[in-house]
């Protein structure tokens, strides 16, 4: 296997492995979610997002969250923004760093962001000018990756389209996402070897969800070619709103076991990532998803 020896996580649960969540989660909890992240030793990780509180509003506390968490020198801790307004917000709360988010099907960027591709562009470019401005990096979404829950399958050449978009606006990398985790290594690997026909490997990051059980799969064949940066979520939490029957992000505890098991450095420490985990599921009232820390829990229960 041709494999790096090194890759970066970007660890994605107290966003979007909470954004779905039906009972409010406390401010306190969120923040003591973070502080165990940065302690773990993640070089960034997801804060929230300052979206519409009315479609999304789990991220409402997204400013009292930034103004509480320990920020760790060399920790980015970007948060998501949809426009201009939302930017606002991200300047406010001093963030260093933010992330757009588009799709690669129309029907899902419509339902998830209430207009068309092209628009999202539109929005995005008051957004792109202030980060400038105030000297923040970019991060870049594309949903759908593999395929939408309302258009069927996805073109690569189209997601590959959005991508060197994105890039070419600024973005410092670029998120793949298979929101509704139906993709299989074959069909990530063709998605990413025609991404790269446009935009560097090097500037791709690959978000997997795991609802047909690939994700590792799926990660392992995408490092064969070429892509080291990959988001996770502490105990497998998430879903997305938009994305009916979609199930949580791939568990950041059985990508870390995966890449001790290869011998690849990523400097994370998987038994603080689980402690994390159980803490946050304690307060959610539920089990981990993650194979991985369901099995650190039951041998610290024994």
């Amino acid at each position: 296997m041709n494999l790096p020896k090194r890759v970066r996580l970007v660890e994605v649960g107290p966003r979007d492995g909470l954004q779905n969540e039906s009972r409010p989660v406390p401010v306190e909890v969120k923040v003591a979610l973070i502080d165990a992240l940065t302690d773990a030793g993640h070089s960034a990780v997801e804060a929230g997002s300052f979206v519409s509180a009315k479609w999304v509003p789990q991220m409402a506390s997204t400013d009292q969250v930034m103004a509480a968490i320990r920020r760790k020198p060399g920790v980015s801790y970007p948060v998501l923004v949809p426009n201009k307004q939302g930017m606002n917000g991200a300047v406010e709360a001093r963030c260093d760093e933010i992330a757009v988010f588009t799709a690669a099907s129309e029907a899902f960027c419509r339902k998830n962001t209430n207009c068309s591709i092209d628009e999202s562009f539109e929005r995005f470019a008051p957004v792109m000018e202030a980060a400038r401005h105030h000297g923040m990096k970019v991060r870049g979404y594309v949903s759908t990756v593999i395929a939408c829950p309302y258009d069927g399958r996805v073109a690569p050449s189209k997601v590959a389209e959005v991508a060197e978009r994105l890039l070419a606006m600024g973005c410092y990398e670029v998120s793949l996402g298979d929101t509704i985790g139906v993709g299989t290594p074959a069909d990530c690997v063709a998605m990413v070897d025609a991404v790269a026909e446009r935009v560097p490997r090097e500037k791709l990051a690959a978000h997997f969800h795991d609802t047909y059980g690939q994700s590792l799969a799926n990660i392992l064949a995408v490092m064969e070619r070429g892509i080291t940066v990959f988001d996770t979520a502490v105990a497998g939490l998430g879903g997305c709103p938009y994305a009916k029957g979609a199930s949580g992000n791939v568990g950041t505890e059985d990508v870390i076991y995966l890449l001790n098991g290869l011998g690849i450095e990523h400097g994370v420490d998987l038994e603080a990532v689980a402690a994390a985990g159980r803490d946050i599921c304690r307060a959610l009232g539920r089990e981990p998803a993650s194979k991985v820390a369901q099995a650190l829990k039951a041998k610290v229960a024994a």
